[in-house]
């Protein structure tokens, strides 16, 4: 089967996460969305329909015979096991949504529908930490299903069911308060939950992450592989190889790959009138009314702050920023800014490159060229 994950249009719905990789590649639950299709079709070939200049990083492989999905479409059994009955030219919808199309091109006009209920499709970047709950005990039970969890350590408290918590092997666990009665909690290969920790879940850890000492997780959270939180945090989704390794409060946030919150960084997730929020919209370039009433902070890749950073409500930051200093920053903080309340200045593109080789180094990584074309791509772009 291939399959091809489609933009459907929504690069810019997902910024600044999308600025630097397709909307089928969007972490929450347990998994990128690619990985989740690779849970479910095991034999599939996946690559995604996304913008020109990350196409080259992220290429189509377009056959004969495709089933193109919208990629802010969330698998499950019942969808892949009608998608597998498609025949060429046959697509399913959800009411208006477009879910699957099977062809050697997309063409949805001409297309024979067949409809679905209860598939889980994001329509705004917020979807991401709203729906993480609901996506992350999905994800669970058919991770899960029939395979067995390495023990938990006798020094840890568990509350609730036993079967809805799993440590894979080299997990390490100990001296914790666990609480799974909300929500499941999954530790990933050679990840970490350190001494003195509360755990509410839903949480899920991807391999070699870790939580702080005593750190406090209110759940629905995600860690991708090698994130380093601490302190509180309360329904955020941290894509990759990103660090809050200390104190200070992070909620209904979601933070990209390589970054750094300074300690004591702290974000405000709700107003004082409790009135919803309004937060910066890449579509429109201006900063726009929400139906939500709690948001934290967006945070693109490769982007840092200092110690003690205060984040107002819905603050949008986009790649390769660099924030810090005293009171709070601007709502929106474009990509490549260099500053804080008392303004900004354009992050040069080579020191840009030198940040960003000096902290994959430590992970044995390096900066690609399709990656320095894409971040040049951001420079030119979003930076303003």
């Amino acid at each position: 089967m291939n399959i091809l994950l489609h933009d459907n249009g929504k690069h810019l719905k997902f910024a600044p996460l999308t600025l630097t990789r397709p909307v089928g590649n969007l972490r929450m639950g347990m998994f990128t969305n690619n990985q989740r299709w690779e849970m479910y079709v095991p034999d599939a070939q996946i690559s995604y329909v996304t913008e020109a200049y990350l196409s080259k990083k992220y290429p189509a492989v377009i056959k004969e015979d495709n089933f193109f999905v919208n990629a802010a479409c969330i698998p499950s059994r019942d969808l892949v096991d009608k998608m597998q009955n498609l025949e060429t030219g046959e697509a399913i919808f959800q009411g208006e949504e477009w879910i699957v199309f099977r062809g050697e091109h997309l063409s949805l006009d001409s297309a024979k529908q067949t409809q679905i209920e209860d598939v889980v499709v994001l329509e705004e970047r917020w979807h991401l930490y709203q729906k993480n709950a609901e996506v992350l005990a999905a994800d669970f039970a058919t991770y899960t299903k029939g395979k067995s969890s390495e023990p938990l350590s006798a020094t840890n408290t568990l509350i609730g069911d036993a079967s809805q918590i799993f440590l894979e092997e080299g997990a390490v666990v100990e001296a914790s308060i666990l609480n799974v009665t909300s929500g499941p909690i999954y530790v990933g290969k050679d990840a970490e939950i350190m001494e003195g920790s509360v755990v509410r879940g839903a949480l899920a850890m991807a391999e070699h992450s870790a939580l702080k000492l005593a750190t406090k997780v209110y759940g629905p959270t995600s860690l991708g592989e090698h994130c380093k939180v601490g302190g509180e945090v309360n329904n955020v989704i941290f894509q990759a190889y990103s660090n809050k390794g200390h104190d200070g409060f992070l909620g209904n946030s979601l933070v990209g790959e390589w970054c750094n919150l300074g300690a004591d960084t702290n974000s405000s997730n709700l107003k004082n009138n409790y009135g919803l929020v309004k937060a910066y919209s890449y579509e429109t370039e201006s900063i726009d009314a929400t139906d939500v009433q709690f948001m934290g902070v967006c945070m693109g890749d490769h982007s840092k702050c200092g110690i003690n950073t205060m984040f107002n409500t819905a603050t949008v930051i986009g790649v390769s920023a660099n924030v810090y200093g005293g009171d709070f920053p601007p709502k929106y903080i474009p990509s490549f800014a260099w500053g804080g309340s008392d303004g900004f200045v354009n992050f040069k593109l080579d020191k840009a490159f030198e940040v960003a080789e000096n902290m994959m180094g430590r992970r044995s990584l390096v900066l690609t060229d399709e990656e320095r074309e894409i971040l040049g791509y951001i420079a030119d772009n979003f930076s303003h």
